[in-house]
């Protein structure tokens, strides 16, 4: 599993790289995540190709954090020798990127990520998707929303997990990012998704992706907090619709995305850790929404609610 984290900074002219064991490459990137503004500053970790897909052998990964101006190389390494040792921390190189190599660099090193029927890949790997398979390009220069990132490879398995059993045929992707989720749901079931982000730089991305992906005839997306755009508050009601955003706003959100659910039907959550999830749960339980199956992926948790009573609480790997 590879994985990147925010958006690369505009103008980034400084990479720092090492060479880790997956465990520790997984914990750098969120360390980074969370000690750096996210405009300025990206992370992210993938998988050497050749080796196993394991997170205990070493060294198996590389971790590249983008800055868009030059880094203090002291404190860096003293924050990923908190989370992953004095050792590693050492062996990270510190160089300039020229402008034209970091938007390509960005994801020529990530594999393809399978989710059932659904194959998201770069511009590097189209030759990689099958005839029966559904791809999903996404630009390099796009890195955050990619589909290696937990919570959108478990969106995207719940996706495939519903469409195994019905067609929805209204779709609404609440914080839609690069538009992964209501590009996978446009391009497999041909019918009219609505999409909004609060991030107009997001929105943009995701018509970008939509073009690229043939996909304009039923993909819309529009600058939105949360609902509050037209297109999204008359579109309903929904019988499919992802929030894959944070738990808070999820929490916020529950009065409108579920006021704007049909009858029967499937509500996608993700953006969770495992603690969010009963504080999540209780919010649409208010709106009559309960546990229909839940997938966890990297510690980030995917819920699928439907109306009713109690349901089984089924796992997938």
């Amino acid at each position: 599993m590879s994985m990147h984290e925010g958006l690369l900074p505009n103008n980034a002219a400084h990479v720092m790289r090492l060479t880790c064991d997956g465990a520790s490459a997984r914990a750098i990137a969120d360390i980074v995540v969370e000690s750096f503004d996210p405009a300025e500053t990206a992370a992210g970790a993938f998988e050497i190709e050749g080796n196993a897909p394991s997170w205990d052998e070493a060294p198996s990964w590389i971790v590249e954090i983008f800055f868009a101006d030059e880094p203090d190389d002291e404190f860096v390494r003293s924050i990923i020798a908190g989370v992953a040792g004095e050792a590693i921390a050492r062996s990270a190189v510190f160089e300039r990127v020229e402008q034209r190599d970091w938007v390509a660099s960005s994801l020529e090193g990530l594999k393809p990520v399978r989710a059932g029927r659904f194959l998201v890949h770069g511009s590097h790997s189209r030759d990689l998707v099958a005839p029966n398979d559904i791809g999903l390009e996404i630009e390099a220069a796009l890195a955050f929303g990619t589909g290696h990132h937990g919570t959108t490879l478990g969106c995207l398995r719940m996706l495939d997990r519903i469409l195994k059993t019905r067609r929805p045929r209204r779709i609404l992707d609440v914080g839609t990012g690069t538009g992964v989720l209501a590009l996978a749901a446009a391009r497999h079931l041909h019918t009219n998704v609505v999409a909004g982000d609060i991030d107009p730089v997001a929105v943009e991305a995701a018509r970008a992706n939509a073009r690229l992906n043939r996909a304009t005839p039923w993909l819309r997306p529009v600058t939105a907090r949360g609902l509050e755009h037209p297109l999204l508050r008359n579109g309903g009601p929904y019988d499919l619709i992802f929030a894959n955003i944070l738990a808070k706003p999820l929490r916020l959100l529950a009065p409108s995305i579920c006021a704007s659910a049909a009858r029967g039907a499937d509500i996608v959550l993700s953006g969770l850790l495992a603690r969010d999830v009963p504080g999540v749960l209780t919010a649409y339980g208010a709106g009559g929404f309960a546990l229909a199956a839940r997938g966890d992926i990297e510690g980030w948790a995917c819920l699928l609610l439907r109306r009713g009573g109690a349901a089984p609480h089924p796992t997938y790997a």
